[in-house]
């Protein structure tokens, strides 16, 4: 049997800079996700070192749902919202969404539940300010 080889990750030179909000760090986060769906490299925040990898803010989200402390539709919208880069705005309407949820006030609310659920667990590894 072949034995396993492991490589530390290379850290950044220098001083990292943690992320001033949840919605700062879910938004990079999604770009970096959409970076690799469409096979470009993802350069993280114009060569700012950053205290985390980016799947580590998603690991944070889905380990907040298996824990039952946030529910599907919560990441469903952090998803959603993220890939438009922009949150939901309490003032529109949404034709995406079911028609008893179309104002994109349900939409800010599990918004606002969800960052603020992740607040404390990225605070926690240093991943925020």
């Amino acid at each position: 049997m072949k034995r396993k080889r492991y490589f530390p990750r290379p850290q950044p030179a220098g001083a990292t800079r943690p992320f001033d909000t949840a919605e700062e760090a879910w938004f990079w986060f999604m770009r970096a996700h959409q970076a690799r769906r469409d096979g470009r490299r993802f350069e993280a925040g114009g060569g700012m070192a950053r205290p985390c990898e980016a799947d580590d803010v998603y690991l944070a989200a889905l380990s907040l749902v298996r824990a039952g402390v946030l529910k599907v539709l919560h990441l469903r919208t952090l998803l959603e919202f993220g890939a438009r880069d922009r949150p939901p705005d309490a003032r529109l309407r949404d034709e995406a969404w079911p028609a008893r949820l179309r104002d994109e006030a349900w939409p800010a609310r599990l918004w606002d539940e969800a960052l603020d659920r992740m607040t404390t667990v990225l605070r926690r590894k240093g991943i925020l300010a």
